[in-house]
């Protein structure tokens, strides 16, 4: 059976460390490797029809979700679509996939969740059956696991080396990431936000200069948790990454021309990684 990745290739990446130019797995000039299997763990059952019936089986479980996002693929394959839900007050997005067990078999489905969980992806998923779902709050995982009846498969974590990182200015600091939104769209702009969290946002700046790409924006609970998020972005060599960052957030661009503008207008420094 072949890969299923390009089925549902209109998933949205929505960490941090997911940026825009990021290279997948299966990506173009990649090698294919060996097919991953469906762990082990994953039971065989429920089955959903598709990802309308999982939505109706979060509200039925206590979990209600409201669509933000539909897939413009899938047609017999399956189908995908994201939704948002609130729980203790935080709203954040799932991505939800559903394949069609007469096209896909289970082992199909392991590989593109196999996919997924590698670095430097690093998704929390919850999955049974022929379907998953991207958690991006992986603290409610297992809400979601519990009212879907699947499992939650946590990412799998590469030891990411202690790299050395410039001087971080200790401010600005922000109470909410749409105040940084706001400053980042007055320096390079940052349309079309997407709140994936009340710490996550994704923005596409350059749209007034024609030359339109995402950014993935970030606020952090101490500069322990930040310096890790730079170090793991910098540290997939054939992924290059240009974050700009200060105080509490980081700013992953997609746009590496932007950085230096960036950082001069948040008053933040530059960290970068060629690829190489």
């Amino acid at each position: 059976m072949k890969r299923v990745i390009s089925v549902f290739a209109a998933g949205v990446a929505t960490a941090v460390l997911a940026a825009c130019g990021n290279t997948a797995r299966d990506g173009a000039g990649s090698s294919p490797g060996p097919r991953a299997t469906m762990p082990g763990n994953v039971p065989a059952k429920p089955e959903y029809a598709d990802a309308d019936a999982v939505v109706a089986a979060l509200e039925a479980g206590g979990v209600p979700c409201q669509v933000t996002r539909r897939s413009q693929g899938g047609g017999r394959g399956g189908s995908s679509l994201g939704c948002a839900s609130v729980i203790d007050g935080t709203r954040f997005e799932n991505d939800i996939h559903v394949l069609n067990p007469e096209i896909f078999d289970r082992d199909d489905v392991g590989d593109s969740i196999a996919s997924r969980r590698q670095p430097p992806s690093g998704q929390t998923l919850v999955a049974a059956g022929h379907w998953f779902v991207r958690v991006t709050e992986p603290r409610f995982a297992n809400r979601i696991a519990a009212a879907l009846g699947g499992v939650v498969l946590p990412p799998e974590k590469a030891e990411i080396p202690r790299y050395p990182l410039p001087d971080i200015p200790r401010t600005p600091r922000y109470r909410t990431v749409g105040a940084l939104a706001d400053d980042l769209a007055a320096a390079v702009g940052c349309d079309d936000r997407k709140q994936r969290s009340d710490t996550v946002l994704t923005c596409t700046t350059g749209k007034d200069t024609g030359s339109p790409n995402c950014a993935t924006l970030a606020l952090h609970a101490s500069a322990a948790d930040r310096d890790a998020v730079l170090r793991e972005a910098i540290a997939y060599k054939g992924v290059p990454a240009t974050l700009v960052t200060a105080g509490n957030w980081t700013v992953n661009l997609c746009d590496y021309d932007l950085g230096s503008r960036a950082a001069d207008a948040l008053h933040g420094t530059v960290v970068s990684y060629d690829g190489s």
